[in-house]
This record gives structure tokens, sequence and C-alpha cells, in this order.
């Protein structure tokens, strides 16, 4: 093969290739590179492949995605083998073989001959915590035969609903996933906004559907974060809106070449079905068999098929550049999984100028916003920029704005990496939300159960109450409400007032003095630290005045405990954030 007709990497290709040689010169640690849908992973891959020394295994969860990065090595000029029973191959003698995960977990006798020096991982965000998982298995295996095992994952959206970001540092420096976080390091990442500018993705162009839509917001996902099937059909099952919402796709698609529509069931998708086109159409769901899922995929990339119905399978490993049409009619858990729907419409195909995005689930996703890697706490919240006091690190949290004011934050921990010592980089400590160790003063997660500090077992939220509620000189309140007033004490000297109440109008009161610079101090450590919706935040009121005006900066807490001090009460310590078997006066009714 001649130097003009072999691959040629585009710039943010060979970036990515030399930040993983880079890494992997100096850890063992498993790294992520991320790249948007229809970046050209698999010219990375390649191109990794051809670089190593060793022996390659690359790893993929569906057959397409198996020969799709086999056939990009290949044009190279290079042999590899593959193995992947859905391809009808089992090969696994050369020195780089692609394969699919299930074909190699159920066979790692194959490949117990001259270790393997780097694993690829394709779509790595189906990586499971879990130590039984096909990937995982097959990582067990490989680092048997070799403890130096390199292991590199490749995703658009490196998030895993349930658990978060999939790797733990970011080379920007900043945290992203926990600890135990298989993938330790992302060592490169292309932003899709920038993808698109460089001309390197089609433009996708969201327009607002002009018939009614689908309301799926009473709707919330379950447990592992996912809609369930039962529930959106419930939404869209003879909904009225389908037949004028599939004419609408119908009518913008005319001029369009390839259209897919994301349904929310197959119930769903069989009845968009119906409406589209005799002939013209096809339906495809994690039911429909294998042979007959390539003859109607293989009709669709050809054209004899303008219109492509499915239902969660298409999301990812998919791949028909003339694709220059989306309709989303089903809500998407994520910004992650909204962005692999409509990159399936994004890659460059000749003639191609744009891809139009019709949403009519209402999904309430930025396109170019990343993910924030925590649950969405509810529908009216949006990822805000958090600068943190300690580090100065510009975190990414959920939270509500006020025009341009953050008002309110979800954020637990500060994600800036900072130094620590022999060149090392550790998480900033700075805490915006926290549990205090009564044994040590340290400042833990508001879900530790021991002290990070001493190893004390922090005290439960419920022990506290039930001690207090024991007492007969303590009263205990489920706080309804929170008044602020701007005052003045028994001497004439203003204060800030504020008073705690319950549902059957009880109360409890604390005063506050902000007249010098140690007391707005001693305010913002005992009172603004627990209190702002916005932790973190640099407000320093200056009098009772501004505390009451910019109230709606403030939240107030589930419970409050007195104890009896003479003949009055005194606030001794308050609860946020509480989550234990004591109702909550929001709860009431």
């Amino acid at each position: 093969m001649t130097e003009a007709t072999m691959p040629t990497l585009r710039p943010y290709q060979r970036q990515a290739v030399a930040r993983v040689v880079e890494h992997f010169r100096g850890s063992d640690d498993p790294a992520v590179v991320v790249l948007p849908t229809g970046s050209g992973k698999s010219l990375v891959i390649a191109e990794l492949a051809r670089l190593a020394r060793g022996r390659v295994l690359v790893l993929a969860h569906v057959r397409e995605l198996v020969e799709q990065n086999h056939a990009k090595y290949q044009a190279y000029g290079l042999v590899a083998d593959i193995f992947s029973a859905g391809l009808g191959r089992k090969e696994a003698g050369r020195q780089v073989v692609f394969g699919s995960v299930q074909s190699v977990a159920k066979n790692l006798e194959r490949f117990d001959d001259d270790a393997f020096t780097l694993l690829v991982v394709d779509e790595c965000h189906r990586v499971s915590l879990e130590e039984d998982s096909s990937y995982r298995r097959v990582i067990a295996h490989l680092r048997a035969h070799n403890p130096r095992l390199k292991i590199l994952g490749l995703t658009a959206t490196p998030y895993r609903l349930g658990q978060g970001f999939l790797y733990h540092r970011h080379y920007h420096g900043m945290v992203r996933g926990s600890e135990d976080c298989f993938f330790r390091d992302c060592v490169f990442e292309q932003p899709l906004r920038l993808m698109v500018k460089q001309g390197y993705l089609a433009e996708p162009r969201l327009v607002d559907a002009a018939v009614e839509r689908y309301d799926f917001s009473a709707l919330a996902p379950g447990s592992g974060g996912l809609f369930q099937e039962a529930e959106l059909n419930r939404v869209v099952a003879g909904h009225r809106a389908t037949p004028s919402i599939i004419e609408e796709v119908v009518a913008r698609g005319a001029e369009r070449r390839g259209v897919m529509l994301f349904a929310a069931s197959r119930a769903h998708a069989g009845e968009i079905l119906g409406y589209l086109p005799d002939g013209e159409a096809a339906l495809i769901t994690g039911a429909t068999p294998s042979a007959e899922r390539q003859a109607l995929i293989e009709a669709f990339k050809t054209r004899e098929l303008k219109y492509l119905v499915n239902v969660a399978v298409l999301t990812t490993g998919f791949d028909a550049p003339h694709v220059d049409l989306i309709a989303i009619l089903r809500p998407t858990e994520s910004v992650g999984l909204y962005q692999q729907i409509v990159g399936r419409g994004l890659r460059l195909a000749p003639g191609k100028t744009d891809c139009l995005v019709l949403d009519y689930a209402g999904n309430p996703w930025d396109l170019y916003a990343p993910e924030v890697g925590s649950p969405r706490p509810a529908t009216d919240t949006e990822p805000v920029q958090v600068e943190c006091p300690q580090c100065g690190h510009a975190n990414l949290f959920w939270g509500r704005r006020d025009g341009e004011l953050v008002i309110e934050h979800f954020g637990r921990r500060c994600q800036g990496l900072v130094e620590a010592d022999a060149g090392h980089q550790r998480q900033c400590d700075f805490r915006y939300r926290f549990k205090v160790c009564e044994a040590c003063g340290a400042e833990n997660d508001t879900a530790a159960r021991r002290c990070h500090g001493c190893e004390a077992l922090l005290v439960d939220a419920d022990d506290k109450l039930r001690e207090a509620l024991r007492l007969r000189d303590a009263r205990v309140l489920r706080v309804s409400g929170m008044a602020l007033e701007a005052t003045v004490n028994g001497r004439g000297l203003p204060r800030l007032k504020v008073v705690y109440h319950d549902e059957d109008g009880a109360t409890l009161s604390e005063w506050f003095a902000l007249e010098t610079p140690a007391q707005r101090g001693a305010f913002a450590a005992v009172f603004l630290r627990d209190h702002l919706r916005a932790p973190g935040s640099r407000w320093s009121p200056a009098s009772p005045e501004e505390v009451v005006r910019e109230q709606r900066r403030l939240r107030a807490p589930d419970f409050v405990i007195g104890r009896r001090a003479g003949r009055h009460w005194q606030v001794r310590s308050k609860l946020f954030d509480y989550t234990g078997r004591y109702r909550l006066a929001a709860e009431a009714g």
C-alpha cells in the first residue's frame, strides 16, 4: 500500500494517540479517551494497534463495531484476526485480534498463549464495576498472564447511569468519578462543539416541533436510572399526537436522505411504523433476529429504506453517514444518551450540510453541555459552574440560577486536583456540604459513616433525633418554615433574627450581629456555611437588611434541635439534607 492511500489521522486523532502513548510510558493505570460520536475512534484504535510492540486485543460489544474497527486496521495494509461468533470467525493467533466481548469471555482458554500487552475497549462506558461482568472477566484473565497489561477505553459518553463518571481523574486537573472507578485517568477529550466548528461533524439543527408533543414530565427514572417501558408506554400508547408527529417528520424529511426515529417503547415503535410510507420504513428492536436486523440495516444504509424506527438498540455502534434527520420521540435519561442519539446523524457524507433534529419528548438537555456526573436532582436544574473558594477550580454541578446568579447547587466536594507530595496530585479537600465529626471536628462526606480523619463512627441523624426526643429539656422542630427579620435587640443594636417554626406553631430562634468583621466572619462560619443554597458562594452580607433582602440564597434545615438555657431556648444543632426514618414537614399530607 502506498503512503498516499494510507489512512490520514486528523490533528485531534494524532493528539489522542500521543497522549495515550505518553500515559502508558509512565503508568499502568487504565485510561480513557473521549471522542464524540462520528469522530473516528476506529482510526485512533488502528493507529495504536499499529504502534504497539506486543499483542493487542480490541474488544467491542456489537459485531458492527468489531467489523468496523477491523476494517480500519486493515486499511493500513496490515492483517489482524477476528474473534466473533456473530461474524462467524474465531481466530486468535495473530499479534492483533478484534473481538466481541461475549465471544472472548466464553472462550478465555483461547487467550492463554503469548500474553497481551494492550487491551482496547470500544464504547468503554459499558465496562461495569461488577467483577463477574464479561469485560471484567476478560480483563482479569489477561491480567493473570500479564499484571502490567495496559488498558485503554474509548467512548463518546464517559458516564454510566447509576454510577456516574467511569474515570477518576481528568487531564484538565479535576476529579470526575469516585476513587473506585476502574478507569483512573481521562488522557484526552475532544469537545463536540469544537468538532462541529472545525467541520469534522455535520452541524445539528435543532428545530422546534410545530405540532403537539408528548409530556413525559411526570415520569421519573427508576432505581437503575432508566425509565421503565411500561410507564413510557402509558404516556405514548394511542396518543392523539402520534399521527401528526409522524406527518410532520415525513413532511420535514421530504428532501432528506435518511431518517432515524427513536421510539419510547416497542408498542409505540409499532404504531409509528404504521404511519410511515409503505415500503420505505423498517423497525428494529432488541427482539429483532440478528439476520433480519442485518438485512434491514443494510437496506437502510443502501437507501432502499428511508426511515428506520428503533427502540434503544441503535444508539451506539451504528454507522450510517447519510442520516440527516433524527426524530426523538422518547425521553432520554442523560445528556450522554441524548448526544449518542443525535450523534447518529452528525457523520459527514458527500453533499450533506447538516442534520435536522426534531425532539417531540421535551428533552431538557443542551447538546453541547458536558455531563455533570451525578443524577439530576430535579427537572428544573441545569449545569452550573461553581468556583472553589479554596483552590479556585471551576466545578460543574447541578443547580439553579436566578438570572446570572447561581442561587443553588447540589455539589458536595470540590472536583479540583491540587499538588501533593512528590509531584503527585490529590483531590482538593474543600467540601460544600458535609457532616462534622463530633470526635475530631473533621468535615466528612454527607453519606460517610466513619470519619476520614479519626475513623470514629459518625453520629447517625436518627440517633441524634431520638436522643433529643428523650430529653425533657430539649425541643425538636420538624421545620416547615424559616423567617428572617432585621430588628434590634434590647439595647437597640441592629440584629438579624432567625425564627424556625414547625407545623404546630412551635418556634426556636437565634440572633446574629453583623456590625464588625469578626461578627460577620462568625455569621459566615456558623450560619451561612450550612444555610447557603449555593455553599461556597463569595457572598459576605454586611447587614441584617442585606441578609433579609437576599434570603432567596438561603435554605431552611429539615430539623432543628434546641436545649433550654435558663428561661430561654438555645439552638444547638440543625439537620440538613435529611434522609432518615422520620417524616419531613414537606411530606405532610
